[in-house]
């Protein structure tokens, strides 16, 4: 039997992507979704995929920079099921591109997707996990983090914020839960269709049809991470295509 086995795992960003991945695997593995994302259309199609192969999900329409959304998520999954074990915040948005063309809005949707969203779900779920005395945070950063890369600036700065928000709540959490980062490369997601700069769109493009690697390559990062032991806390977990610089 999995260790994920009725586990209750609720995601954010779960449409597409490494999230539409993690959801498909955990499922796999016997836990119970709670999904959440933009698109409710996708969500929908995702939870009857999983249903006809034998799993247990549900899903709501979440937008992270709604703080209430992600309380409702967290409801969703109390009323359904109980309890929640397990906050993936996935959820992210990369709309890249040069500081010299301004694209302030985008900016402020990368900090406000990105960074805002991060500690929406941090606020929603951190009481419930601090009640039951066990709960996960497994977040979604990117190796942007640690390289920042022409067109990346603002992106980069939101997953940096991102490492920090996350090594402090893991610092804070004590000995009952549990802090993940997953810092994703080159993943063969819909990351390059977010530029609104052509070039920069192209460029992107080309590089993860040369290099990148399958979402599920992440899912599976996600789910040794769950796995462990309740004493085991594996904190960061760096995923890249072995020809990523």
């Amino acid at each position: 039997m999995s260790a994920l086995n009725d586990k209750v795992v609720a995601i954010t960003g779960a449409s597409s992507g490494i999230g539409e991945a993690t959801a498909l695997l955990l499922a796999e593995r016997g836990a119970r979704l709670v999904l959440g994302a933009r698109r409710e259309d996708r969500l929908a199609k995702l939870v009857a995929r999983i249903e006809e192969a034998g799993g247990t999900a549900v899903h709501t329409q979440v937008d992270v920079t709604r703080r209430e959304d992600l309380h409702s998520l967290v409801a969703l999954a109390r009323e359904r099921f109980g309890r929640l074990d397990v906050l993936v915040g996935n959820a992210g948005v990369g709309p890249i591109s040069p500081l010299d063309d301004l694209r302030v809005d985008e900016w402020d949707a990368m900090i406000d997707v990105n960074v805002k969203g991060v500690l929406h779900g941090i606020a929603a779920a951190l009481p419930v996990f601090r009640e039951q005395q066990s709960g996960h945070f497994v977040t979604t950063a990117s190796t942007a983090a640690f390289r920042v890369l022409p067109s990346m600036a603002v992106y980069a700065a939101s997953k940096v914020a991102v490492q920090a928000l996350c090594e402090g709540l893991r610092q804070e959490a004590g000995p009952s839960l549990r802090v993940t980062t997953v810092y994703p490369g080159f993943v063969r997601t819909e990351f390059a269709e977010a530029s609104s700069n052509g070039e920069v769109r192209r460029q992107i493009a080309g590089l993860r049809d040369e290099i990148a690697i399958p979402p599920d390559s992440i899912a599976r990062a996600i789910a040794f991470a769950l796995e462990q032991p309740d004493d085991v806390d594996v904190n960061e977990i760096v995923v890249r295509p072995t020809a990523q610089a």
